[in-house]
């Protein structure tokens, strides 16, 4: 037979008063959901597509700006080539620049959400304000008192990484503005 003290009685106590206390710290943490600060372990790196795409972005609104003031829109095949071949030297940087980091970048245009993006985004009709818009391989342009205007250029972008490879299509939009 055991025999407890009122010593190992107000211990039992004590215990179960913390014990039942504990609870509802611990459900509330689960419903939390708390975790470690990822970022700040060592080993987490900022995500690679997010600088590629920030890079993209400036690219495209650098490389957009003079279209307007060299190409008729009677030449707006000429000005998407002018764009194209403009933006290929950044890709190109772009798609090895942090190989030394493990990561690399493999950036291709994406005619088929530049098509998207100009059907939800040119308005057709008479009560129009500029004239008409063509997405011609993954490069949006508009006819802007005859002069060609580039919209937007998509892009899938393919991050790979010891991680794995991630993809992402978006549509950069000369104005600062991208859909993702």
């Amino acid at each position: 037979m055991v025999h407890m003290t009122r010593r190992g009685q107000l211990v039992l106590v004590a215990a179960t008063v913390i014990a039942v206390a504990l609870v509802p710290i611990v459900l509330a943490s689960l419903q939390l959901g708390y975790h470690d600060d990822v970022r700040a372990t060592a080993d987490y790196d900022d995500d690679p597509s997010a600088d590629a795409l920030r890079v993209l972005e400036r690219a495209v609104a650098t490389e957009s700006t003079s279209i307007p003031s060299q190409y008729a829109w009677a030449a707006n095949d000429s000005a998407v080539t002018a764009v194209r071949t403009g933006l290929q030297p950044r890709l190109d940087r772009l798609q090895t620049s942090r190989i030394e980091d493990g990561v690399h970048y493999n950036i291709t245009y994406n005619g088929t959400a530049t098509r998207q993006w100009k059907d939800a985004n040119c308005p057709s009709g008479p009560d129009r304000q500029f004239g008409d818009c063509v997405a011609d391989r993954g490069v949006v342009a508009q006819d802007r008192v005859g002069r060609t205007h580039v919209l937007a250029v998509g892009f899938d972008v393919t991050t790979t990484t010891e991680r794995g490879e991630t993809t992402v299509t978006v549509v950069l939009e000369t104005s600062g503005r991208s859909s993702w």
